[in-house]
């Protein structure tokens, strides 16, 4: 069952914006134990949200690495989200209206200092395991190097120490194809669907990539002129999102990723990623073509206390969502050898 923290101070943001006030969305499954040591924190991706065992398949069950016989697994919605996290569809106290548009730009680090709050709220002052895929390993790895000593050990899954120009590119396709909708910029939580659907149709192409879309979508009937079964796919995907998010919402969020980049504010990327204490187990997607296996090699590399894994797969970087069952044998390995204090 969704639960919600309210935090009811001020809360600064990295571009020197100020919310009034925050309401965080979580999740938790299984028990805390008496000393507080088997607490996994899941960060999610960009359209996810807290409930880790509705999007993340066959992960929160007895004898998979999230059990909750075992570990007490808290995932909480991200600062920007739609899914009960203060966002743009959320009410600005201060005129009592929705933000929409208006919502300012939030950063990961921004979405870290959120996690914090809450882990303070939940009496949790260190945790086992933090566990990040893509957007969620954004997360995972500023928190990781902001404090070093929150983990004793972290999965890194299908993401990256930075925004690259490859990803910053991607996203500013999803952005003009929201822009060109009319809508966009109206006081409506449908405003710029259209343009949203086209987004999300866009950022699938990433998600998927080439060998995925050929083995799935291949047209039914063969020798089709125009009538192509994936103009029907990527319509649909297009029309899922819309149903379920909303253009502010997922502008912020894609926003969010620009923002990542480990380094800033520090003397280089590798100083910053050798502050990490956590036992860290990288993991990549060997056809994931917005996060290469050649950036997770890169990164395995600067971390001091870090292993690589790759997961063979045609399923590009959705793999860290199928490819739930090699996923979760890699992760029990992990567990089994890299025990901590």
């Amino acid at each position: 069952m969704r639960k919600y923290y309210h935090h009811n101070h001020p809360l600064k943001l990295e571009t020197g914006t100020t919310l009034p006030e925050l309401t965080i969305a979580y999740h938790t499954f299984g028990k805390m134990n008496a000393d507080r040591s088997n607490v996994v924190w899941v960060m999610h991706a960009l359209t996810a949200d807290s409930n880790v065992a509705d999007w993340w398949p066959h992960t929160v069950e007895k004898g998979r690495f999230l059990d909750p016989d075992k570990w007490f697994v808290v995932c909480a919605n991200v600062l920007g989200s739609c899914y009960g996290t203060t966002g743009p569809t959320s009410i600005n106290p201060q005129n009592g209206t929705q933000y929409l548009g208006d919502f300012p730009d939030v950063t990961v680090r921004d979405m870290v200092n959120c996690h914090r709050l809450l882990a303070k709220h939940l009496g949790i002052d260190k945790i086992n395991t933090i566990v990040g895929s893509s957007l969620g390993g954004f997360q995972a790895i500023e928190w990781l190097v902001s404090e070093p000593e929150i983990a004793g050990r972290a999965i890194l899954i299908a993401t990256d120490y930075r925004c690259r120009p490859w990803l910053a590119a991607i996203n500013k396709a999803m952005y003009m194809a929201i822009e060109a909708d009319q809508t966009y910029g109206t006081r409506s939580t449908s405003a710029g669907a259209k343009g949203l659907a086209a987004a999300r149709a866009i950022g699938l192409l990433s998600y998927r990539g080439q060998a995925a879309y050929d083995k799935t979508q291949e047209d039914k009937e063969p020798h089709a002129i125009f009538n192509r079964r994936v103009h029907g796919y990527q319509e649909h995907q297009g029309e899922k999102l819309c149903n379920r998010f909303d253009a502010y919402s997922y502008t912020k969020m894609c926003r969010s990723t620009d923002s990542h980049d480990v380094g800033r504010g520090r003397s280089s990327y590798e100083e910053a990623l050798r502050r990490i204490r956590a036992k860290c187990m990288v993991v990549a997607i060997s056809s994931d073509i917005l996060f290469p296996p050649s950036y997770h090699k890169e990164m395995t590399e600067m971390i001091p206390n870090a292993e690589y894994k790759e997961i063979d797969s045609e399923y590009a970087h959705d793999g860290f969502l199928i490819e739930y069952e090699k996923l979760d044998k890699i992760i029990s390995d992990f567990y089994s050898h890299s025990t901590i204090d």
